[in-house]
């Protein structure tokens, strides 16, 4: 029988494929502890006893918060649902203020954390939270109390009742979108919601009974959450970790040598720096060898099988070069999915063509999250968009307004479609349409129809609607897929276009490091300092041929003018305290980096 609350997964598994090493992490000593399926099961069911013991109702809202994924998580989670209460997953890497907001608007009363200052950042919003009763510690902390205080043998019939009486179209979890400016708004999600997700996309993954996969985006983020349902759903067994130590040689990709992971695009650009520098650092034979190599994937697409002599160049080149990216990442790697922002195209060819098969989708918290998903399978794949929509979910896009021709806003209709934001009822009837009867949801992104080598129809993203930009001259510009495609280009670690209200489009450019610093050791600059090197001419003439290289693929008006070079990093923390300009999924805060840098923005367009 299909499961169609998200604790179901568990005891399907349970009942279908046990498995010895369902889930997996490492303890506080490093060392990497496997826990059976009966095994979490089991300390579920410890968890769901606890909290019973302590009160906790249906509908009570109990807050989690890590670092790093881990298995405790899942338990928590899993325990929470049992009885009917909600899992709020909070981001670790947001400020006292926000823990306060949220537990506040969620009347939060119990909270799981991690370790790190993770207790004193929730112990800090405390007073002003009137709901919270208490913080609890995944790992021992002298004078906190640990998670498993609350654990008890007793009660477990009250547990059996509380599932039975757990109905799919109720509310599962409240998870606060990360915006970019204002408060967060919660959206809510009902075990419907995301288990049409999980078993929607069952006969999808590259994976068998017993593989492995590695879960490091935070469990907090619906992506990665649903992620893992769908792997205890088929029986894959999931080893949690962080992006701390994913490479290198005692790093955890070789550690677990994982057949599958989900991931956002930054990470797999940056493994992609690191193989590029690895690649300037070559010197004769193999230095040409690996550029070689390296060119064969200008052409490459999915499906594509070479014959003949390009068989044979193919062949040579996987024997040299792409194997030893393959064991990079393990050596046993069928399938990435990456989502959460735009993936430049360079990256899922160059990785694709290399044996290690990318593939983006497509989604948003609201809607649990998946709309559309590029496939695995021949021809169910195109790169350059977010894939075609799963199963059960139908799109259509609004050409209603001011929109190139075939473009409009994406909207959709499913199971997977979010109740509504928590206490906000205007906001939700600001997504949520009414059509004939049918809950449509407006996502805010601009899209159109593309159609595949064998006819099948694809979503392709041009653009988020409100950071359409639109020049003084009343022209729409979409600066995602520029920011996008600049990116690709191993000197740029961040870009944002900017232009409102401007005559002309210009751009904010964020130099990547080690890149320049192998520019700068070619053509004989000296690395004093950042602000210093990108005042050179030979720099500033490098980043201006990117432009002259680039901006023939866009239309003049889309076309970067000018251009600011700056000493910084864009971070989705800050050290300092400041605020970040990125969302923790890596989205650029537009409205941050305009205030911020607006002096800069200024100077770009002063005399014109």
């Amino acid at each position: 029988m299909k499961p169609t609350r998200l604790f179901d997964f568990i005891h399907y598994q349970q009942a279908n494929f046990p498995q010895k090493k369902a889930v997996g992490g490492q303890n506080a000593h490093g060392q990497w502890v496997y826990y059976s399926t009966a095994e979490i099961i089991a300390k579920a069911n410890q968890v769901s006893r606890g909290l019973l013991k302590l009160g906790v109702q249906p509908g009570d809202k109990i807050a989690s918060v890590v670092y790093k994924n881990r298995p405790e998580w899942v338990m928590l989670d899993i325990g929470i649902q049992q009885i009917g209460a909600i899992n709020v997953p909070v981001y670790p890497t947001i400020s006292p203020a926000e823990y306060e907001y949220i537990f506040n608007d969620a009347s939060v009363k119990y909270c799981f954390a991690g370790t790190g200052d993770l207790y004193d950042k929730v112990n800090t919003a405390w007073d002003q939270v009137p709901s919270l009763k208490a913080i609890y510690t995944f790992d021992l902390q002298e004078g906190r109390k640990h998670w498993e205080s609350i654990f008890s043998d007793e009660g477990q019939e009250e547990v059996v009742a509380r599932m039975a009486a757990v109905r799919t179209e109720e509310l599962a979890t409240i998870i606060y979108t990360s915006g970019t400016t204002g408060n967060p708004k919660g959206v809510m999600l009902s075990h419907e919601n995301i288990a049409g997700n999980v078993t929607a996309i069952r006969d999808y993954l590259p994976l068998k009974e017993g593989e492995i996969a590695l879960s490091f985006l935070p469990l907090c983020h619906i992506f990665e959450r649903t992620a893992s349902y769908s792997y205890i759903y088929n029986g894959i067994n999931i080893v949690f970790t962080g992006t701390d130590n994913l490479g290198g040689e005692q790093g955890d990709l070789q550690a677990i040598k994982p057949h599958f992971f989900t991931t956002v695009p930054r990470l797999l650009e940056k493994v992609y720096e690191k193989i590029y520098k690895k690649g300037l650092e070559l010197t004769g034979a193999k230095k040409s060898l690996f550029f070689w190599a390296l060119a064969l994937t200008d052409n490459f697409a999915y499906d594509y099988k070479p014959t003949g002599l390009e068989a044979i160049k193919w062949a040579v080149a996987d024997k040299l070069i792409f194997s030893k990216w393959r064991e990079a990442l393990g050596g046993r790697i069928q399938g990435i999915l990456t989502g959460a922002a735009p993936c430049p195209v360079k990256i899922m060819r160059v990785f694709s063509a290399a044996g290690i098969p990318v593939r983006e989708a497509y989604g948003l918290t609201e809607t649990s999250p998946g709309l559309t998903f590029n496939r695995f399978e021949p021809h169910g794949a195109l790169m350059g968009t977010v894939g075609q929509p799963f199963p059960d979910v139908e799109i259509k896009i609004d050409t209603q307004g001011d929109y190139r021709e075939g473009e409009g806003e994406i909207m959709a209709k499913g199971p997977n479609i979010m109740m509504g934001y928590y206490n906000k009822p205007e906001a939700t009837a600001e997504v949520i349409e009414e059509i004939n009867g049918e809950r449509w949801f407006r996502t805010g992104d601009i899209g159109t129809w593309v159609t595949g080598p064998n006819g099948a129809k694809f979503i392709k993203i041009t653009d988020r609607k409100k950071e359409l930009l639109k020049t003084s001259g009343g022209k729409y510009v979409a600066p995602a897929p520029i920011e996008s495609l600049f990116k690709e280009d191993f000197l740029i670690e961040q870009m944002m276009v900017v232009g409102d209200k401007r005559k002309f489009v210009a751009a904010l450019i964020v130099p990547a490091t080690d890149s320049l610093q192998s520019f700068c050791e070619e053509n004989d600059i000296s690395w004093t300092n950042m602000e210093q090197v990108l005042k050179n001419v030979k720099v500033q003439a490098r980043y201006q041929q990117i432009l002259d290289q680039l901006n023939p693929k866009f239309s003049k008006i889309e076309q970067i003018k000018k251009f600011v070079l700056l000493p910084a990093t864009w971070d989705a923390v800050k050290d300092d305290g400041s605020t970040p300009e990125l969302t923790p999924t890596m989205k650029l805060k537009r409205r941050v980096i305009l205030e911020k840098y607006a002096h800069e923005i200024e100077a770009l367009y002063e005399g014109k």
